[in-house]
């Protein structure tokens, strides 16, 4: 379980003095707590309008934590999605996922670790504090958003059940009931949807547990209650509705990998150098504009996303061609 980080990426297990005031403005408001958020005490989707999260830094900050880039608008954020278990369409999502259930909600833990067994979504996250993220995030088919999360480090809530030596990888598992979720009864993927992440990548300070976005409750189409949010990685690792979390000593099974593993591979990073079989990811569309156009001017994708200082000395010495 040992980690390699950047020398630099230390200053971010302290709290910079403007995620601690923009925490305590999220507590003022009654949003910073996932558990006030879960229990439906913020504010509802059909109040969305400008993000109450406006406080950005002039420019990215040493963590990682923050970008001065412009927000992808929240209307955008919630309609154009990736969850296949919805749908296929980039729409669908936020046209059926008001058939899911969010809560109660109740997550297994299991695997390599003292500490195992069901636990409600509350007793997962309690003692966790929440924090405020900024994250560019970017989708393997070339477009890309910038979005305000609200969440806790996964690194935190790992810690809570003691993982043992024997846990080098964490596989996540999302819900697929048919009865909410109407896309698993189509032969799209191997349900349930399935990722996974290398240890060190789990604890790595930047990866998140989200339970909201732009102030308010995580919508369902974008993965309440519980979703991972990994901004170095394209967005398909991010796994929505997730109702397992596993330790392994083995690379698990990924949905993606197993569908396509010339096209999708365990590791996914955000890698210009490296293109998909069917396009180039040497540039993105980022989602950033009017209610009039979605899309703003094509930008050059950065390798890890931007979070190469953070995030790159995790995979020194290994081929990031062959480690897709």
């Amino acid at each position: 379980m040992s980690q390699k980080y950047d020398p630099d990426i230390l200053a971010s297990e302290i709290t910079t003095e403007s995620v601690y005031q923009s925490r305590r403005r999220l507590l003022r408001a009654g949003l910073g707590s996932p558990l006030l958020l879960l229990a439906g005490c913020g504010p509802r989707d059909a109040d969305a309008g400008a993000s109450p999260i406006v406080t950005t830094s002039a420019k990215d900050s040493p963590d990682g934590f923050r970008t001065s880039e412009s927000q992808t608008r929240f209307e955008d954020a919630s309609s154009y999605n990736n969850f296949y278990e919805f749908g296929t369409g980039k729409a669908d999502p936020a046209r059926y996922a008001g058939s899911l259930r969010p809560s109660p909600w109740r997550v297994d833990i299991a695997g390599e670790a003292e500490v195992t067994g069901r636990f409600n979504l509350e007793d997962l996250l309690k003692g966790v504090a929440p924090q405020e993220r900024i994250y560019r995030m970017r989708c393997v088919e070339g477009w890309s958003m910038v979005i305000p999360w609200l969440g806790l480090p996964l690194g935190d809530v790992l810690r809570k059940f003691k993982p043992t030596s024997r846990a080098k990888y964490v596989a996540f598992t999302s819900l697929a009931d048919p009865r909410q979720m109407p896309g698993v009864s189509y032969d799209v993927l191997d349900w349930p949807y399935r990722e996974g992440l290398r240890i060190d990548e789990a604890m790595h300070p930047l990866t998140l547990l989200a339970t909201g976005m732009y102030g308010r409750a995580l919508p369902n189409q974008n993965g309440a209650p519980l979703r991972l949010v990994v901004p170095w990685k394209y967005g398909f690792k991010g796994i929505k509705s997730i109702v397992k979390i596993e330790f392994t000593q083995k690379m698990p099974p990924t949905a993606w990998n197993v569908s396509a593993p010339e096209e999708y591979g365990f590791y996914s990073n955000v890698n210009p150098s490296v293109d998909h079989p069917r396009w180039s990811q040497k540039t993105e569309r980022r989602i950033s504009g009017t209610a009039s156009k979605l899309f703003a001017e094509r930008i050059e994708t950065r390798p890890f996303n931007g979070y190469a200082a953070q995030v790159a000395s995790m995979y020194s010495g290994m081929d990031l061609r062959k480690w897709f």
